[in-house]
């Protein structure tokens, strides 16, 4: 395993607890955790940390939610989000994490604005259910996970676009970041940024996802798809103003 510090295992025990939480109950909530996993590990290499952990946590959430998913949005997603993870993949040597998490952040608000005026002013309007839209969110959604771990804000505003119930909200996100993150597998490997050590950490911090994800179960039970959509939203919202400003 990796030689970790006291501090460094309670930062990863940390991230392994939102990553599992985000991805069973709330999404968008651990938009910290690709932050908060480069102040322990350098930036690049943090990504190919926490990708296994991050399929780990899709796995379960899967599993639970396997009856909720939307598959049309799904196969919509996915080809223009593979083009965005090449074009991450291409990317990762030509932008600072500085600049990606600024861009990220901008352009998040830009849509949350934007979907807030379509739900308020046009109510009716088609534009998310065009395939432009799909294409725009889709590649935005790989590039900024493969070099980012950072597409959960993206794939919020998405999603809430759709306006799909939280299961199915929560249901298909799972299945398109599973196999996203799958798909960056080979590109991680190429970089270097996963290791044996590193994988046996993460086998180390697996009962704490499966905690994670059972707290994010029990919670996301207890909500109306009111607060789902608010909270969803609010975090987002929040997610990229640290994005911007931290």
């Amino acid at each position: 395993m990796l030689d970790f510090t006291y501090l460094q295992w309670a930062i990863s025990i940390i991230c392994a607890l939102m990553i599992g939480f985000a991805k069973t109950g709330i999404p968008g909530s651990g938009v910290l955790v690709p932050l908060l996993a480069a102040s322990i590990i350098p930036a690049k290499e943090s990504t190919g940390f926490v990708l296994p952990m991050l399929i780990m946590a899709d796995i379960m959430a899967i599993i639970y939610w396997r009856r909720h998913v939307e598959w049309r949005q799904l196969f919509r997603l996915l080809p223009w989000a593979w083009l965005g993870i090449f074009s991450g993949f291409l990317g990762m040597s030509h932008i600072s994490n500085e600049h990606l998490r600024i861009f990220i952040g901008v352009l998040v608000l830009f849509f949350i604005v934007i979907s807030w005026l379509k739900e308020k002013v046009f109510p009716n309007d088609s534009i998310p259910y065009h395939w432009i839209f799909a294409a725009i969110m889709g590649s935005l959604a790989g590039s900024t996970s493969m070099m980012a771990n950072a597409a959960g804000p993206v794939m919020v505003i998405y999603l809430m676009a759709m306006r799909l119930p939280k299961e199915s909200f929560i249901g298909t996100s799972a299945w398109f970041f599973w196999i996203i993150n799958l798909s960056k597998l080979p590109f991680s490997s190429k970089l270097d940024l996963i290791s044996l050590h590193s994988l046996q950490t993460n086998l180390a911090l697996l009962p704490c996802i499966i905690v994670g994800g059972i707290i994010g179960i029990l919670l996301v039970h207890r909500i109306s798809q009111k607060i789902f959509n608010i909270v969803v939203r609010v975090l987002a919202f929040g997610a990229a103003l640290f994005l911007i400003f931290i």
